[in-house]
């Protein structure tokens, strides 16, 4: 059934796969104009906050379809927008030429946050809360480890594996991204704004219908499991 699953999930992506965009910017005119986008992403593409994404080792077809929706409005981000605009054609796949030569960095694991139910400092067991952490965190990254490879066939979520990759290394020639290494706070918003309608004004688009059927609990553990991908 699984496998059923994963080869419907591989037809309906490349049926509903956009016009392929084949990008052959510079990529040192690219690394040059990209200058203005480090402060965000960081100098190599490898951005430091991890709400920003990491943009090295992207797919340059994928960056500059992105580039181009930014410009066309048909995805919505009002930091991104006007920036994009001020790139010609040229520039856009020059940048994502130069990002797309890029390695993506390695991510640290995840770490959940402890909860101290407002009780006083000097009562809480640290090492009880580490214990439970280190739980918690094994159990979602087996939760999403089993999701990003099966899906979920209950609810219909389709597995990642189908269109990403069994090591999150995209599909260039379908334009769709690499995932590897990204931030994970960063893939817990995408994965967000897609289920809430925020990534996309197209309503069939894949990952939103994949998203919208997702937990919260879901999409943070593929997240983190995405994160640790290399």
């Amino acid at each position: 059934m699984i496998k059923k699953l994963l080869a419907l999930s591989i037809s309906l992506a490349f049926l509903s796969a956009p016009a392929l965009v084949h990008a052959e910017g510079n990529i040192t005119t690219g690394k040059t104009k990209a200058a203005s986008c480090a402060g965000c992403h960081g100098e190599d593409g490898n951005s430091m906050g991890s709400t920003f994404p990491k943009l090295a080792g992207q797919h340059a077809g994928y960056l500059v379809k992105q580039l181009q929706a930014f410009k066309d409005g048909s995805r919505n981000a009002p930091m991104m927008a006007p920036l994009a605009m001020g790139l010609d054609a040229k520039s856009v796949e020059d940048i994502a030429a130069y990002y797309a030569s890029q390695r993506i960095s390695a991510n640290e694991l995840p770490i959940l946050p402890f909860d101290d139910d407002d009780e006083d400092e000097d009562e809480i067991d640290t090492e009880k809360q580490a214990a439970e952490q280190k739980t918690e965190l094994n159990n979602l990254m087996a939760i999403g480890s089993d999701l990003y490879r099966n899906g979920n066939l209950k609810t219909d979520v389709s597995a990642c594996i189908a269109c990403h990759g069994p090591y999150g290394e995209g599909n260039k020639p379908a334009s769709f991204p690499t995932l590897k290494g990204q931030h994970a706070d960063y893939l817990i918003k995408a994965l967000t704004d897609f289920k809430n309608g925020d990534r996309s004004n197209i309503p069939d688009n894949m990952m939103h219908m994949i998203a919208m059927k997702m937990t919260d609990k879901e999409i943070q553990a593929v997240s983190y499991h995405i994160s640790m991908l290399k």
